[in-house]
């Protein structure tokens, strides 16, 4: 079977003449006779902390292409520094996977190797692949290496949201508090959390789309090169076996997926991003999946923001693998990764190394960590939480709600000494959903009011139409859908109404009549500051983008158009 890039190349034409003398510049003729050409997407940036060693993966990736045969070609595509792009990197993970999918059709290659690392690359990187369907393969990053700070382990992400608080509450100085900011990141790589980076490298490796035993690995570790260049030559053979995305990534592998998600603590972003993904493959994926498959998965990795340790740990303890060897039994064994074979066949000499980092089964931190799905008359399409990062005493509470309409209502108002406030409140922020801010921001962990604060209390019920970082902690429910923005019952709450949650019955309620709320429906404002972008990518964005419960991809770009380019460009 002849490559696709033969399409370009092949014949004595004037377009094939154009296609190769373009891009020969040095290169041997015989660089075009049929050698699978093999794109690198490459989300390298200066501007993408985290991404901006990809370039040296990227090397590697070429050595193991041209070891096998192949012809590499780097292709620098959308890269989006989540901590860097205003307003949020979420409203433009579903533009980058649109982008990166155009211009892999658009070429003349007929694999991919796809480098991601910060938190929206790699689920913009997999959205692309499924809807072209090429075969392709991912590198993940790597973690940075373990910070600390005054003999303590320093986490990033974590040890912000940890060490701001207690500045707030009067307990750190601010001058420790700056100090601390050089010693959080220590190295190249992604966060050292099990925030949404780390995850989504997990979730790319369990869905099959990475060599198994590659996620996790440090970004300045010599096998991750090791294992860039072993990538490059896979990529090679994925062409000739004719092995694409569509294969590897079924519904079988979503569900094992759901089951590593608990296991590790993942972040609740890995639900948008695992649904959006499975969009395109046309896989079958709904909420009520994470809370069947993820309920009475335990949780084995004693990694902040759930526990205590960083990933260099837990490479160092056996890996992702050894934690899907405890859970063996709950996987689907008909799932198959890149290399063809079952994943669980690369669990058989998986071994935890160190049993404090990756629990036994008989020792969970929790027993059942699954993220959970509430739903109720606040979230008739599902809300998410966290129990694994949350406070267990708060996860059945009933309380009085506080309100904040925005981001800048809560910045406003949240440290006026007079905030009528208590520790059994429920603070709700809405605004923040996919079409209301727009991008649904990772702001659902918002800080506590300093009266709490300053009485010790560090964790309150917050509810939110909006995403928190997966480095993270706290009872917070987030991704509520509908969003308020979108005329959902969020919209409708006021301060002083009761709000019950009953994480182990899976309820979020409102405990306003309905009459009650069919009369402030017909008297909503309409001047709520929700966006209105009126041109580009923004309005685009509002104007299409599904809810949290879908995916938050854009409805037109649901599915797949496959690798086929109708027309010759001259």
């Amino acid at each position: 079977m002849a490559q696709r890039s033969q399409g370009w190349y092949a014949g004595t034409g004037r377009n094939a003449y154009i296609h190769r003398a373009w891009m020969r510049r040095g290169v041997p003729a015989d660089a075009f006779d049929g050698r699978p050409h093999i794109a690198i997407a490459n989300t390298a940036s200066d501007l993408t902390p985290c991404n901006m060693h990809l370039d040296e993966v990227a090397d590697s990736v070429k050595r193991g292409v041209l070891e096998a045969g192949g012809v590499p070609f780097n292709l620098p595509v959308m890269s989006l520094g989540e901590t860097q792009v205003r307003p949020t990197a979420m409203l433009w993970r579903n533009l980058a996977a649109m982008a990166i999918e155009e211009m892999i059709r658009a070429n003349p290659i007929d694999g991919v190797v796809l480098l991601g690392g910060c938190d929206k690359t790699i689920p913009a990187l997999l959205m692309a692949a499924a809807s072209v369907d090429l075969p392709a393969v991912v590198v993940p990053g790597g973690p940075m290496l373990n910070g600390t700070f005054r003999g303590q382990r320093f986490g990033c992400g974590t040890g912000v949201w940890r060490l701001s608080e207690e500045v707030r509450a009067g307990t750190l100085s601010q001058e420790a508090f700056l100090e601390s900011e050089s010693a959080m990141v220590r190295s190249k790589g992604h966060c050292n959390t099990m925030g949404t980076a780390s995850t989504m490298a997990c979730m790319a490796e369990v869905l099959g789309m990475t060599l198994p035993g590659i996620a996790g690995t440090p970004a300045p570790d010599s096998r991750l090169a090791e294992q860039a260049q072993l990538t490059g030559r896979l990529a090679v053979d994925l062409v000739a076996a004719g092995r694409r995305p569509s294969q590897v990534m079924t519904r079988a592998s979503f569900l094992n997926a759901i089951v590593a998600l608990a296991a590790i603590g993942g972040s609740t972003n890995a639900v948008l991003h695992l649904l959006a993904i499975a969009g395109r493959l046309g896989v079958d994926l709904t909420l009520a999946d994470f809370d069947a498959s993820g309920a009475g998965v335990p949780l084995l990795v004693d990694l902040q923001p759930a526990g205590d340790y960083l990933m260099e740990d837990l490479f160092r303890a056996g890996g992702l693998l050894a934690v899907l060897h405890q859970v063996e039994g709950l996987l689907d064994p008909s799932a198959i990764t890149v290399t063809g074979e079952p994943l669980v066949s690369a669990l058989t000499d998986a071994q935890v190394w160190d049993s404090t980092v990756i629990r036994p089964l008989s020792e969970p931190l929790q027993h059942d960590a699954g993220i959970a799905v509430l739903r109720g008359n606040l979230a008739p399409d599902g809300a998410v939480i966290k129990p694994a990062a949350a406070t267990a005493a708060l996860l059945q509470h009933r309380g009085r709600a506080l309100v904040f309409d925005s981001v800048e209502d809560l910045n406003a108002r949240l440290d006026d000494p007079d905030l009528d406030v208590t520790a059994d409140s429920v603070l709700v922020l809405r605004g923040c959903g996919p079409k209301g801010y727009p991008g649904m921001p990772e702001v659902a962990n918002f800080p506590l009011p300093p009266q709490m604060l300053e009485l010790g209390i560090r964790d309150m019920v917050r509810i939110c139409d909006g995403r928190m970082s997966g480095t993270a902690y706290g009872t917070v429910v987030l991704h509520v859908a509908p969003e308020a923005a979108a005329g959902g019952p969020l919209s409708l709450v006021r301060t002083g109404d009761w709000i019950e949650l009953d994480v182990a019955g899976r309820r979020l309620t409102l405990d306003v009549p309905e009459e009650e709320l069919a009369l402030r429906a017909a008297d909503e404002r309409t001047d709520s500051g929700y966006a209105n972008p009126q041109r580009g990518w923004q309005k685009l964005y509002v104007d299409h983008v599904l809810q949290a419960d879908t995916g938050v991809d854009l409805d037109f770009l649901v599915g797949t158009s496959g690798d086929a380019v109708s027309r010759e460009s001259h």
